[in-house]
């Protein structure tokens, strides 16, 4: 029960640092998280992007983000510095509420990693 609450207060503390720094405080979504990884991974920030685009953002975030659990591993940057990752182990089958649960855990991590959050 300890480790969901720890998971819990990080997940807040994220998300309201975030929300501060990227949408004046309205609180940001778990995609719109995972979206901005994306980004960040990409590293091409001044840019707009396609919807298309937008979707292969949010694969670049899942994959890294899933990279430290064995489940993706980096392969290569395409001509474009658009970053590939290949499957190393295919995701077990999860209901949307343990999706959402290892989703926030891998972006606790992400950030933890980044030293944006302790």
């Amino acid at each position: 029960m300890a480790r969901d609450t720890v998971l819990k207060e990080r997940w807040e503390e994220l998300v309201s640092k975030l929300s501060n720094q990227f949408s004046d405080g309205d609180p940001l979504e778990l995609d719109a998280i995972i979206y901005l990884v994306g980004v960040q991974e990409l590293g091409q920030y001044h840019k707009k992007y396609k919807k298309d685009e937008k979707l292969n953002l949010m694969h670049i975030a899942i994959c890294r983000l899933l990279e430290p659990y064995g489940y993706y591993e980096f392969d290569f940057f395409d001509e474009d510095g658009w970053p590939h990752y290949k499957v190393k182990e295919e995701l077990p089958p999860l209901k949307a509420g343990e999706q959402a649960v290892l989703m926030k855990e891998a972006l606790v991590g992400y950030f933890i990693e980044k030293e944006y959050l302790r």
